[in-house]
C-alpha cells in the first residue's frame, strides 16, 4: 500500500495539472490575481510548494532547482523565497549542509528586500533544520539567520 505522501503527491499532481488547463482562463486585471499568468513556472512554483509542505523534500528540492535555474534576475524577492523553500526541502532529505547553503543566499536577499514572506520561509526552516539545532552546521545556520536579523 502507498504511504500517505504518495497518494497526497499524486492528488496534488493531478490537481495542478487540472489547473494547468484552467490557468489560460485566468482574465484578472488585478495585479494579485493573475500572478499564475505573470510568473514563469507557476504550476512547478506550486507543486514544489505543496510537495515541501507534504515533506517530499526530494521531489520538491528537484523542482525548486529547475525553478530557479530559469527564474529571471528580476524576481529577486521570489528566488529569495524559494531559495528558502529549497533549504528547507533539503533539511527535510537530511541534508544540512545543502540547507544552510541555500539559506545563506536567502538570508542576503531577505536582508536587501526586507520580504516578511521571505522572514517567515527562513522560520520554517529553522524549524526543520532542529534535529542539527546543537551541531555545528546547525550552529551555522543559527549565524547566518541571526546576521539577517541583526541587519534586517
Amino acid at each position: 500500500m502507498p504511504s500517505t505522501g504518495e497518494r497526497t503527491g499524486a492528488a496534488t499532481a493531478r490537481l495542478i495539472m487540472e489547473a494547468g488547463v484552467l490557468l489560460p482562463r485566468v482574465d484578472d486585471d488585478l495585479p494579485w490575481g493573475n500572478a499564475c499568468r505573470r510568473t514563469p513556472h507557476y504550476l512547478e512554483v506550486q507543486r514544489a510548494t505543496c510537495y515541501g509542505r507534504m515533506g517530499l523534500g526530494r521531489e520538491a528540492g528537484a523542482l525548486w532547482s529547475q525553478v530557479l535555474g530559469e527564474l529571471p534576475e528580476t524576481a529577486r524577492r521570489d528566488r529569495g523565497v524559494y531559495l528558502a523553500r529549497q533549504a528547507t526541502a533539503a533539511a527535510t532529505v537530511r541534508d544540512p549542509d545543502q540547507a544552510v547553503e541555500l539559506a545563506r543566499e536567502a538570508a542576503e536577499i531577505a536582508v536587501d528586500t526586507g520580504s516578511a514572506r521571505m522572514r517567515r520561509e527562513l522560520r520554517a526552516l529553522q524549524r526543520a533544520m532542529r534535529p542539527w539545532h546543537d551541531a555545528p552546521i546547525g550552529r551555522g545556520l543559527a549565524e547566518v539567520l541571526a546576521s539577517a536579523d541583526e541587519r534586517g
